[in-house]
């Protein structure tokens, strides 16, 4: 079974100007000295604008747009450890969806996350407990884990009629020779690599060989998958029940075939399944 060990940060940031108005920045990845991020209200917040968060705990100078319609923000942490003051200042980026702040942030967190840099949950991964985890090992199966540092574009809902013209933003990855091994063993004997979220499948399929094995390295990767995509590796999926019109959804229905998945939601949505981040899963095999 293979999971995907990111952590998310506290990367989204709530204050006001001194004129009173709120801004909302979310910080997104790191580009050189400073960081890419989407600004709110982006129009108000020109270049140049400084802005201070948790107490002046966090300072941020907003800088000119991208191509991709983001800013770049120059971060800096006047008591110079950012990874603490993102900590005081900041909260989990959890979907727009949840409109209040979670009480203990730790639940948008699996619990085996370990190497921080996602802005978003992979949230397949929060049904694991570290009890489920270790009956899942006395049954045999062995646990390996891939990275995966799931970015905004992995929730970004496809708004063009043509989906070939859907560009997924890069996200990078890394597998270690350990899990590359022990998927490449576990198949080459018989048995399954069972994927445990759409991020763990784009990395895998990633770096397939025609031959079904992979190889360990890390690098970014903008795989779209759609009907139609032919899969080396993913020999069952976990994963949860999507929003429409995102490429999450596109690829659960490449893998399951567009009528199973259309009448799996339909029995969820009579048994009145959880939907979305925090809903609940089905294994498709």
């Amino acid at each position: 079974m293979v999971l995907n060990d990111t952590k998310v940060l506290p990367v989204r940031l709530r204050g006001r100007r001194d004129t009173g108005a709120e801004v909302e920045i979310l910080l997104l990845k790191a580009v050189g000295d400073r960081w890419e991020a989407l600004v709110r209200p982006g129009r108000r917040l020109r270049p140049g604008t400084h802005l201070r968060f948790g107490g002046g705990a966090l300072e941020i100078t907003v800088g000119e747009p991208t191509a991709q319609g983001t800013r770049l923000v120059t971060v800096q942490a006047p008591g110079g450890d950012l990874r603490a003051a993102l900590d005081r200042a900041g909260e989990m980026p959890v979907p727009p969806y949840i409109e209040r702040p979670l009480a203990d942030p730790g639940d948008y967190q699996t619990v085996y996350a370990q190497r921080e840099g996602a802005v978003a949950a992979p949230t397949a991964g929060l049904h694991f407990t570290p009890a489920l985890l270790d009956a899942i090992r006395e049954r045999g199966v062995r646990i390996v884990f891939v990275t995966l540092h799931v970015g905004l574009g992995t929730f970004r809902g496809v708004e063009v009629e043509e989906v070939t013209r859907h560009r997924m933003d890069a996200e990078s990855y890394n597998v270690t020779e350990e899990t590359a091994a022990a998927i490449n063993d576990a198949r080459a004997r018989g048995g399954r690599a069972i994927v445990v979220g759409t991020t763990v499948v784009r990395t895998l399929e990633s770096i397939a060989r025609d031959d079904g094995t992979v190889a360990a390295g890390s690098g970014s990767t903008g795989l779209f998958i759609t009907p139609g995509f032919h899969f080396h590796v993913t020999d069952a999926l976990v994963t949860n029940f999507h929003l429409p019109k995102t490429t999450l959804l596109m690829l659960v229905s490449a893998y399951g075939g567009r009528e199973r998945i259309l009448a799996a939601y339909a029995e969820a949505i009579r048994l009145r399944y959880r939907f979305y981040s925090f809903g609940d899963a089905m294994l498709i095999v």
